[in-house]
C-alpha cells in the first residue's frame, strides 16, 4: 500500500474572544470559546490561490480531559473572496504540561514548541470549485495565541 503524503492546503488565523467557562462536569472541564473572525489563505490542488474571512459566528467547545489534555471541537464558517463559503468542523487534541494548559486557559502566551496541537478538520464548500472537499481528509497543526489560534491544514493524499 502507498503511504499517504501531506500537501499544504491553507493557513488560518482564527480570532477568539474570552472563553465562557462552564466548569467541571461528569466528563471533564467544559469551556466555550467564541470565534469572532479571522482570515484564511491557501492554494487548491489545481494550484489556484484563495483567500477569505472567517465569519464571527462560531465557537470552539472544549473538554478538559485532564490537567494535561484538552479536546477541542470548533465549528465556523468562512466567506471566500470568490463569493463561495466553507464550513469548517475542526476536532483537535492539545496537550502539554499542566502549567502550560492552565496558562492557556487564562489566555496567557505559551511557547507553541511546548505543546502538542494536532487536528483533523472536515471541510465542506459551496459551489462547484469546492465540492471536492467533502470527499477528502485533512490534518492540521495549531498554535494558540492569547486572542487567536493559528492553524495550518494539509490535504491527506
Amino acid at each position: 500500500m502507498r503511504t499517504p503524503s501531506l500537501t499544504p492546503f491553507c493557513t488560518l488565523r482564527v480570532q477568539v474572544a474570552a472563553p465562557a467557562t462552564i466548569g467541571d462536569t461528569t466528563d471533564g472541564t467544559r469551556r466555550i470559546v467564541p470565534i469572532t473572525g479571522g482570515t484564511v489563505a491557501g492554494t487548491d490542488p489545481g494550484g489556484r490561490p484563495f483567500t477569505g474571512t472567517i465569519l464571527p459566528a462560531g465557537a470552539d467547545v472544549q473538554r478538559g480531559v485532564s490537567a494535561t489534555v484538552t479536546e477541542l471541537d470548533a465549528r465556523y464558517g468562512i466567506a471566500l473572496d470568490d463569493g463561495e463559503h466553507l464550513f469548517v468542523h475542526n476536532a483537535a487534541v492539545r496537550s502539554g504540561s499542566a502549567e502550560d494548559l492552565a496558562a492557556i486557559a487564562r489566555s496567557e502566551p505559551v511557547d507553541p514548541a511546548r505543546l502538542y496541537f494536532r487536528s483533523w478538520p472536515r471541510l465542506h464548500g459551496t459551489g462547484e470549485r469546492w465540492a471536492w472537499l467533502a470527499g477528502r481528509l485533512f490534518v492540521g497543526t495549531g498554535e494558540r495565541r492569547p486572542d487567536a489560534v493559528d492553524l495550518a491544514f494539509f490535504l491527506l493524499d
